[in-house]
């Protein structure tokens, strides 16, 4: 049996005010392991512009530094709000070009896709699946956000759902 290399997953939380971002790597038969997190923040003070373009920024420095093969992104969420919603729909279309652009297979899922993978309930509380994925994954340092959370469940769904990996 010829020995697969490592998958690596890049998986993103968007949003433009802060936007999670973790990188795991998957080596058939092993546990996954976390090579990088973030929650980036963009100053509220900066117009939308150039919030969008320190994202897709440093999304494209992350792609380049860890070289993934997949990008999991979260489905949008609508809430009560358009103009979030709208806004967080024009940071994912950039990160699906920036993917595609460096020929990334695209992975989506949406918020109970997550909620299973990591805590095995549809309806899991936020809390619950920040809970599970320490258990799932060794995470170092002290992670303030909930983005940088989110960033790494949705890479481990992608990890723990692995059609095309």
């Amino acid at each position: 049996m010829i020995p697969q290399s490592p998958s690596i997953i890049i998986g993103v939380d968007p949003g433009y005010e802060r936007c999670g971002f973790s990188i795991i790597s998957h080596e058939p038969g092993r546990k996954e392991v976390l090579l990088f997190s973030e929650c980036f923040k963009t100053p509220a003070r900066d117009v939308f512009e150039v919030r969008l373009q320190a994202i897709g920024q440093e999304f494209e420095g992350l792609i380049q530094r860890f070289s993934p093969t997949v990008c999991a992104l979260e489905k949008l969420f609508f809430t009560s709000n358009q103009k979030t919603a709208m806004r967080v729909a024009e940071v994912r279309g950039m990160l699906l070009y920036v993917a595609t652009l460096h020929n990334l297979v695209v992975r989506e899922f949406g918020p109970n896709e997550v909620k299973v993978a990591i805590a095995g309930d549809g309806r899991a509380t936020k809390q619950q699946v920040m809970r599970m994925v320490p258990r799932l994954i060794e995470v170092v340092g002290t992670i303030t956000y909930d983005d940088e959370f989110d960033a790494i469940a949705i890479a481990l769904t992608a990890s723990a759902t692995r059609p095309t990996l």
